[in-house]
Formats: structure tokens, sequence, C-alpha cells
């Protein structure tokens, strides 16, 4: 059961995190706000994808998983269809009907990282096929037993999450000494010293080359070393447990976060490359904060509430929401200047783009539920069986 709990809460999490994502689009899209002109959308950004990524990466690690070459090739396979197919066809129709001219825009989508706004689900398959070929080689270079993992929940009780891990991949799996090496820690601290040589544009031009754009590595670059924290996270989670539990470990992220939020947002008080260090470290000071909220309420989100049933429904269907959000966002234009004129209004902007964006969720959740009518389109458009 407590294994369970916390699943629950990293589904809430989930689905709060997918209300910021959406938030954060009603904001730039619907308001015609920007990180200029608005007062909330700066502060958003610097932990919802990570926190995204974060979960994407913590489900990822399952401590039974016995690696062949035949698991490793299916394991791609069953990403790349999950992945990339539900983007291209989602991807098409947003430009149909939202573009003037289809195909120019269809030039400017793939000529931008952000694929007009469908990069998540490409930089995610990437992150998987590099991650899955590193605990291949990783288990085959140790050589040692695998941890045993607790018994599979009944049949019919596991259910999965958007990025195709199951939802029941119990904690307890990880408290194992060993907990995977070392490997996992040095491939993390390497793809931060790889994202922080991405805002050193004076001694690395790579960021700004069009096989990055088009491939959307440099989204890979920015939030890979999420993907690997959750990781680590739940390989240790036995310690990290002890360290959410201690006095003095959420009062220290705390004020680290203000510190450093406050030097991105206000002060920016470091120059050339160390520009971008309180960024890193507010966005993992503001992430964890939120995991240590999620974990330490985790009762009040669990299913026996209103509340946690609502958000766990959004957490599970985090890949419907975004597939169809950008199709679905209204235009409302004038409202961004009306808040403009009142900046700067945290909680009025806060109030706004939650509420719309709640609208906008509904309507998602009603479209995904229509499509998901044919097994036709509930396998291929949302990767389900």
């Amino acid at each position: 059961m407590q294994g369970k709990q916390r699943l629950e809460w990293l589904d809430a999490m989930r689905g709060f995190t997918m209300i910021l994502v959406v938030a954060y689009h009603v904001g730039q899209m619907c308001f015609g706000m920007n990180l200029k002109t608005s007062t909330s959308m700066p502060f958003i950004v610097l932990f919802r994808m990570p926190l995204f990524f974060f979960v994407s990466g913590f489900l990822a690690w399952k401590a039974d998983m016995i690696w062949t070459r035949n698991r490793l090739g299916t394991m791609i396979w069953k990403k790349f269809k999950i992945q990339v197919i539900p983007t291209i066809v989602f991807l098409t129709v947003c430009l149909v009907v939202r573009a003037k001219e289809f195909w120019p825009a269809m030039e400017r989508a793939m000529a931008s990282p952000t694929k007009s706004g469908y990069w998540f689900t490409w930089a995610l398959l990437i992150m998987f096929v590099i991650y899955y070929v590193f605990a291949y080689f990783e288990q085959k270079i140790q050589k040692t037993p695998t941890a045993k993992a607790p018994s599979l929940p009944p049949r019919g009780e596991e259910k999965s999450h958007p990025d195709g891990n199951a939802s029941h991949s119990t904690l307890h799996a990880s408290r194992s000494n060993s907990c995977g090496g070392w490997g996992i820690l040095v491939l993390w601290l390497v793809s931060i010293i790889i994202y922080e040589t991405a805002f050193m544009p004076k001694y690395f031009k790579y960021p700004g080359s069009a096989f990055m754009r088009y491939s959307s590595l440099i989204e890979v670059v920015y939030y890979f070393q999420f993907f690997l924290f959750g990781n680590v996270v739940h390989r240790y989670w036995d310690k990290v447990e002890r360290l959410f539990d201690s006095r003095w470990f959420f009062p220290v992220v705390t004020v680290i976060a203000f510190v450093c939020a406050a030097d991105v947002l206000k002060w920016h008080t470091l120059r050339l490359m160390w520009v971008n260090l309180p960024r890193t470290v507010a966005m993992y000071a503001l992430m964890l904060m939120v995991v240590m909220f999620f974990r330490y309420y985790k009762d009040s989100v669990s299913k026996e509430t209103v509340m946690g049933r609502g958000l766990q429904y959004i957490g599970v269907r985090t890949l419907d929401i975004y597939l169809l959000h950008f199709i679905l966002m209204p235009r409302l234009k004038m409202v961004g200047p009306w808040l403009d004129s009142m900046h700067p209004n945290f909680i009025l902007e806060v109030v706004m783009t939650v509420s719309v964006a709640l609208v906008v969720i509904v309507f998602c959740c009603l479209a995904s539920n229509i499509l998901r009518v044919s097994p036709f389109f509930k396998k291929y458009l949302f990767g389900r069986k």
C-alpha cells in the first residue's frame, strides 16, 4: 500500500505539472503574453518541464529488467511507435486547423527545435533511446544478479503512463544496496556539463546549428539531466526519503530556490559563463520542492479525495492532453494587454491562465475519450491496447 500511495502522488504530481504546461501555453498562445511581459511565466518555466522529465526518468528505472539485445530493440521500437506516430499525426492536424498556409507552416515547424510545440515526445524518445542503450551496457558490464523485484500486482490493476512506463513499477524495487552502480551518476553529471556548455556561445557554437534545430537535440541537451536525475532518485529512493524527512533539507532547498530564482528573475548578478548557474540551481530546487510537497501530502492527493482523483486522471492522460491542447487552444489576445496594464500581478495571471487551462484540459479529455472509442485510434494515437 505504501508503494501504491507513492505512485498515486506521482500521478497527481504529473497531473499538476500538465496543468502548468497548458497554463503556460494559454498565457503564450491565447493571451499573447511572453517571458518579458508576464509575471508568472518566467517563474513557472523554471520547473514545469524539468518535473515532466523527472517523472519519466523516475519511472524508466526498473530493478527487475533483464536487458538483452531483443529486449533493447523491442523497447526502442515500442517507444518509437508511441512517441513519433501520434506526434506526426497531431502536428499535421494542428497545422491544418490553425495555420494559414500548411506547407510553409510545416517547414517552419521542422526547422524549429520546438516543432510548433510538439518537440516533447520526440525529445523524450531520444532520451529513452540513450538511456536504454546505457542500461543495456550497464547491466552487461556489471555482470551481477539483478535485484529481486516484488511480486507484480494482480492482473488488471496495472496501468500505464503516457511515456509507456507502468505506474505500478513499485518503489520498493529500488531498495537494493547496489542501486545499479555509479554509472548513472556519472552520466547525470556529464549531462549537466553538456547542458552548461549550451550557454557558453563564446566557446561552443553547436546549439545554433541547423542539425540541433531540426533534430530537436538542443531540447535533449536542456532537459536530459532531469530525466537522469529522476532515474537516480528512484534508484536511491531509500536514501532520498531519509533526506526528504530530515528537518533541515526542505528549509535549505527553499532558501536556495528563493535566492537563485530571485537572481534569475530580478538580480542578474552573474555574467558570462556563470550566468546560467543560478537558473540551473533554481530549476533543481523548485523541482525538489514540488516533489517533496506531493510526497508529504500524498494522502490529500490519493484516490480517496476528489482533488486526488482529478489530478491523477490528468496525470495518466498527459499524452492525450499534450497532443490535443495545441489544437483546442482558444484565441483570447485581448487578455494579454489587459493583464500587462496591471503588471505585475502574479496571482491574477495564475488564476486566469490556470482557469482557461482547466477548460482546455476538459475538452482534451472529452476529445480523447471520443477518439478512444476506436481501438485503432486508441492504439496508434495514444499507445494504448
